[in-house]
């Protein structure tokens, strides 16, 4: 790791005890520097130095808020997953890249009904986590309850 990376990492802020935010150079984030956040609810952590833009991979799973007076970032879960989180500088450059996994850190079950596949996050109830590749009906009824879900968190006046 360079010393950009290592001056990065000592500036991220650990979270809760469990996970920090993953400052690595041009690599992607390793699965275990992931920031867990549970469905519904925040995170509240630190935007890596010279930050000006973040990225969030699937807005699906995880929304994030930047705080630019306070350095922070609100983290949001909105459905179970993993998606991958990218800072960047104000020229457009890479500064830092993370994983934010939303849900539990139970394992990936996928229950194959002939044809048809479903993918499950497991620890400890397992909850349909729509991955590609689930069947048609798997993905469409999980696709509809998530809509559903996410509209009622929409307040009237935007929808």
């Amino acid at each position: 790791m360079g010393s950009t990376a290592k001056r990065l990492q000592r500036m991220c802020v650990a979270m809760g005890g469990v996970a920090a935010l993953a400052l690595v150079g041009l690599a992607p984030a390793r699965a275990d520097d992931a920031i867990e956040v549970a469905l519904d609810q925040a995170k509240v952590a630190r935007i890596p130095a010279n930050a000006q833009t973040l990225i969030v991979g699937n807005p699906a799973i995880a929304d994030v808020t930047m705080l630019k007076a306070s350095g922070s970032m609100v983290i949001t879960g909105k459905g179970y997953g993993q998606t991958n989180l990218i800072a960047l500088d104000k020229k457009g450059e890479l500064v830092a890249e993370s994983s934010i996994r939303v849900g539990t850190n139970g394992a990936m079950l996928l229950v194959q009904r002939g044809l048809e596949r479903e993918s499950l996050s497991c620890s400890p109830k397992c909850v349909t986590s729509l991955q590609l590749g689930d069947g048609q009906q798997t993905y469409e009824r999980a696709r509809d309850q998530i809509t559903g879900r996410l509209g009622l968190a929409t307040p009237s006046a935007q929808r």
